[in-house]
């Protein structure tokens, strides 16, 4: 694997740290969040989206991101597009 680190939140104390990297070999971004509580999860997984099924799929999870890592994440976003990481 070839991470690449784009960034941690700014506001991360000894036990939390939202991580964003990208996966160049991959082309894929990879988040490290908070757990939801069990109300945000259930949530998550009761909403229908049309196509798909209700509920979390096994292999899948949800995270929690805090906003103020958007630049971060936009970040990953735009290093997963250029060329020379495809």
């Amino acid at each position: 694997m070839s991470l690449r680190f784009i960034g941690i939140d700014p506001n991360t104390g000894d036990k939390q740290s939202p991580t964003v990297w990208v996966d160049q070999e991959k082309q894929e971004i990879v988040l490290q969040g908070w757990v939801p509580n069990p109300e945000l999860e259930a949530e998550c997984a009761a909403f229908e989206v049309p196509g798909h099924g209700t509920g979390i799929p096994e292999g899948e999870a949800v995270i929690r991101i805090p906003a103020r890592m958007v630049h971060m994440i936009r970040e990953a976003c735009d290093a997963v597009e250029r060329a020379d990481v495809r």
